[in-house]
């Protein structure tokens, strides 16, 4: 699903010859992280508001130009693209252009969330595994193969966490038995980070553990 319906043009493009008091009041209207530039008809980048309340009032966004990011997405880009771009840029508004580097409008962050709500990995009903391996020596070829081989199914995977050369890989796995699934998981050398109830290597050994204690308190 590409960005181009999704595009808004509630809020004007402003000028760089603007002056920093007009921009600050523009600010305090909108609730935007940034507002997009241009220059001639051309689109240039994005002020921020925290560079804004900064600025000098009488000067214009000329006299500061160097604090403008140009950051952009396409229109043809799909929507997942738009939220690595927010992320990256720190940013709740991102301008759209199009294949000639015109301004088409913009995005909003919100917008994009409540796509990815209506994904199945988050909509759907299903099982979430946390696994972690070093980063060299997994593969999503790998997980898939793992999970189907169990008589499930990948509603999604993606990298959650990266520390000392580990990866952190969160799965959505369709409910299934996933007793079978964490123990090949483990025999291919994933640490289980999340916890389960079905998990009966966990269970027998707090059971263990358990004994032992008994048995040394005797």
């Amino acid at each position: 699903m590409s960005l181009k319906e999704y595009i808004l043009n509630d809020v004007e493009i402003i000028n760089l010859s603007e002056k920093i008091g007009e921009v600050q009041k523009l600010f305090n209207q909108l609730t935007y992280t940034h507002l997009p530039v241009e220059s001639e008809g051309v689109y240039i980048g994005c002020i921020s508001e925290n560079d804004v309340r900064c600025f000098e009032n009488d000067k214009t966004l000329e006299d500061y130009r160097y604090s403008i990011e140009g950051f952009y997405v396409r229109e043809g880009n799909y929507w997942l693209d738009s939220l690595e771009a927010f992320a990256q840029n720190n940013s709740n508004i991102l301008p759209v252009l199009d294949d000639d580097n015109l301004y088409m409008g913009y995005v909003e962050l919100n917008e994009m969330i409540s796509l990815f709500k209506e994904t199945p990995f988050l909509h759907e009903p299903g099982n979430i595994l946390v696994l972690e391996k070093a980063f060299q020596d997994y593969t999503f070829g790998e997980i898939s193969q793992i999970v189907e081989s169990n008589n499930a199914h990948l509603l999604g995977a993606f990298v959650s966490k990266m520390d000392n050369e580990m990866a952190e890989i969160t799965l959505k796995i369709t409910p299934s038995g996933m007793n079978e699934i964490i123990q090949a998981f483990r025999r291919y050398g994933y640490i289980i980070i999340s916890e389960h109830q079905e998990d009966t290597f966990n269970k027998n050994l707090k059971d263990r553990s358990k004994y032992l204690d008994k048995y040394l308190n005797i």
